[in-house]
């Protein structure tokens, strides 16, 4: 199969028909290169704050809450546009209110598509600070493994790929494509994603797809600069890139960054690879139950 990756501004709309043409452009042009696989960023949807006017897309809150409103169209836009192009989206993920556990505060929500609709939700499970603390956007609960006519796929939300047992539960269910959908201001936190997807698609091995937010949308409350480039991931072992790197963009150049990705090579490096990383896991357990300290006289 073909993997796209998207590296995605956001841009101030002037009305729901903007967004539509974006999106089908957006799409139409991955499908026309042939990736059947198409992932977009983290808060993609913040762009749709810009809908509610200035003051709405400046506040923290009312960004949130406009985004919500509009999920519904949304989600039946991007179930059209999976039909329409015969592929699988990632769609950019974004606030989402009334999730039971989380009383009148948001959970951070990325919805998986297919040619016939709505696959499922998968919801951030590893809030950042300033989701914790500014925003007040609270963590989902558990991981959900999609099984797709294009193989088993889990998805780790940006920080969600900095912590290897989210990775590990998933690969052990039977994923086989992790979907790293990221958002961030910095370099030094793209770079953390960036290592986070690259170590997981090692210790599992399996493909990492990172997706990343770039550019500036000053007039977005939490969105303010992005800063990545997309890329796709495998581990550096029999039938991959030596590096690891099947296929990058440029940091900071918005389009689709795409890779030929085979499930036999992700099946074959796990079965016979140069290291078994995936199989040879559980013997941490019982090394990790001794750890001594070791003194210097």
């Amino acid at each position: 199969m073909k993997i796209a990756a998207a590296a995605y501004p956001l841009d101030r709309l002037a009305d729901w028909s903007q967004y539509e043409a974006k999106l089908d452009a957006w799409v139409a042009g991955a499908a026309g290169q042939g990736a059947d696989l198409l992932v977009f960023p983290e808060y993609g949807a913040m762009e749709l704050a810009s809908l509610g006017g200035p003051t709405v897309a400046a506040g923290l809150e009312s960004a949130l809450r406009e985004v919500d409103r509009h999920r519904p169209a949304a989600e039946a836009l991007h179930a059209r546009l999976a039909a329409r192009y015969n592929v699988h989206i990632l769609a950019g993920s974004g606030p989402a209110y009334g999730a039971a556990h989380a009383g009148d505060r948001p959970v951070n929500r990325a919805g998986l598509f297919g040619p016939g609709g709505l696959i499922g939700h998968q919801d951030k499970l590893m809030m950042t600070r300033f989701e914790r603390e500014d925003w007040h956007v609270v963590a989902g609960e558990g991981l959900r493994l999609f099984d797709t006519a294009l193989g088993r796929i889990g998805i780790l939300i940006c920080y969600d790929s900095e912590f290897p047992l989210l990775a590990r539960a998933l690969a052990e269910a039977g994923a086989e494509i992790l979907l790293v959908p990221s958002a961030t201001e910095a370099l030094a936190g793209f770079t953390r994603v960036r290592v986070g997807a690259m170590a997981r698609a090692l210790e599992n091995q399996c493909v990492a797809v990172h997706a990343p937010i770039v550019g500036a949308a000053p007039w977005c409350a939490g969105m303010e600069e992005g800063t990545g480039r997309a890329a796709v991931y495998g581990p550096p072992d029999h039938g991959f890139a030596a590096t690891g790197i099947l296929a990058e963009g440029d940091t900071g150049a918005p389009g689709w960054v795409i890779a030929e990705v085979s499930r036999a090579a992700i099946a074959a490096v796990r079965a016979d690879g140069g290291v078994l990383n995936l199989a040879h896991w559980p013997e941490q357990h019982g090394q990790i139950a001794k750890v001594a300290l070791a003194v210097e006289t």
